[in-house]
């Protein structure tokens, strides 16, 4: 099978890798010159995902990967099978802007008109239900003169459901869930999938169940935090520990309650709640859910106490621990909540240097004197945080749960659901 993947970013090029590896010829593409000339290098042009520079350094040499900016030209070079996971922008409001997908859709489409291969087309970037087959299939259509029938061209929507940092793993693990414009579109999706996974693949019957199941594994996390979250207010107004209390109700098998923190940051869980509500406007409980977990910055404000006036240090300008993403991350929440309440808030984090920091609109601390601080991202760093690092600190809110009080004698340290 000749393969292309389209956009070689955390989850793209981890799937080219994959493909790849199964013994297929894969062509990745991508518009950042940097990133087709770092893979053609048999390097990751990203750190952190777990295995990937290994099977770079196999697969590039041996010629079964290579990577260019000319995504038309490698559609229209025979492929079989074209796998898409281009980023789809949204706003503060997590509306989407659809210019980077329209892109990619025509450039794939160009290569199409080019090509005469019969060919699978796969979306994996998260959709609102209903794109697959309102936007996307008339564009390509429209754009490559051919039929989308699922004999010459199949369109199929298949959402990616991996993890950051150990894609590998999680691909040979859960099911991959293929849905279709049709039946015969999705019956060779699934087969094309099934030539490079071990794992199952499992059609869903219809581009439009397969594009919601996402927004339903998405949302069901973003009110599980919610829920958490509230029941961790509630225990820090009775003085109780929340921690103990969660393990407790989930000790058995009708119980899955997740853990309260300062925020809900990323790509995934604060945006596509809203991607489901565009498509049922009047659930309650995800719009509910939501407005709990954007105010969680706000509540840990309030745990600080009066901070008028005083420095406040922000540990952690990532969504989360260990990732070098900004994307709705709590750190933004945090800053506004401080300045608007007379604070003074200065950030710090060991995967962004000062600069990066400025540009993020962040004033970075340099190691002065802080009042107060809290930790907003879980870095394997901060478990070895002491008060000897924070000078002149009198009072810390562990947003993630991750210090060691031991190394904070002399200062209060309070968490979210913990007395």
């Amino acid at each position: 099978m000749r393969a292309v993947v389209v956009a070689l970013g955390k989850i793209g090029l981890p799937i080219a890798a994959q493909i790849a590896g199964a013994g297929h010829e894969v062509v990745g593409c991508d518009v950042d010159r940097r990133v087709v000339d770092a893979v053609n290098a048999g390097r990751a042009p990203f750190p952190g995902e777990a295995g990937l520079d290994e099977r770079l350094a196999e697969l590039v040499p041996a010629g079964r990967l290579r990577a260019t900016d000319d995504t038309a030209a490698a559609v229209g070079d025979g492929a079989e099978l074209v796998i898409a996971v281009p980023p789809l922008v949204v706003d503060a409001a997590a509306a989407p802007d659809w210019r980077v997908l329209d892109a990619v859709v025509d450039d794939i489409g160009r290569g199409l008109a080019a090509g005469t291969t019969p060919v699978v087309v796969s979306i994996e970037t998260t959709l609102p239900v209903g794109t697959t087959r309102k936007r996307i299939a008339p564009a390509l259509a429209a754009r490559s003169g051919r039929a989308l029938d699922g004999d010459d061209v199949s369109l199929v929507f298949s959402p990616e459901r991996v993890f950051s940092g150990r894609v590998f793993a999680d691909l040979a693990t859960y099911p991959k869930l293929v849905g279709g414009l049709d039946a015969a579109s999705e019956a060779r999706g699934v087969a094309a999938y099934r030539e490079f996974l071990d794992a199952e693949v499992r059609g869903m019957g219809s581009a439009e169940a397969a594009e919601l199941t996402k927004l339903v594994e998405t949302t069901y996390r973003d009110v599980n935090i919610a829920l958490a979250n509230e029941f961790a207010r509630h225990a820090d107004a009775l003085g109780i520990d929340i921690a103990p209390v969660i393990d407790a109700a989930n000790s058995q098998p009708f119980s899955h309650v997740h853990r309260p923190g300062v925020a809900v940051g990323g790509h995934c869980i604060p945006v596509y709640p809203r991607f489901y509500l565009a498509g049922d406007p009047g659930a309650r409980l995800p719009a509910a859910a939501r407005a709990v977990n954007e105010a969680m910055p706000a509540y840990a404000v309030d745990l600080l106490g009066d901070v008028a006036g005083a420095r406040v240090l922000i540990l952690g300008v990532a969504y989360r621990g260990g990732v070098k993403e900004t994307a709705f991350s709590g750190a933004f929440g945090l800053r506004d909540e401080l300045a608007r309440r007379g604070a003074t808030p200065v950030a710090t984090d060991p995967l962004y240097s000062g600069d990066e920091l400025a540009a993020l609109g962040f004033a970075p601390w340099r190691g002065e004197d802080v009042d107060l601080a809290v930790l907003q991202a879980d870095h394997a760093e901060y478990a070895r945080l002491s008060a000897g690092e924070l000078p002149g600190v009198r009072v810390v809110v562990d947003g993630r749960d991750v210090l060691d009080p031991a190394r904070f004698a002399g200062v209060e340290v309070r968490r979210i659901g913990s007395p």
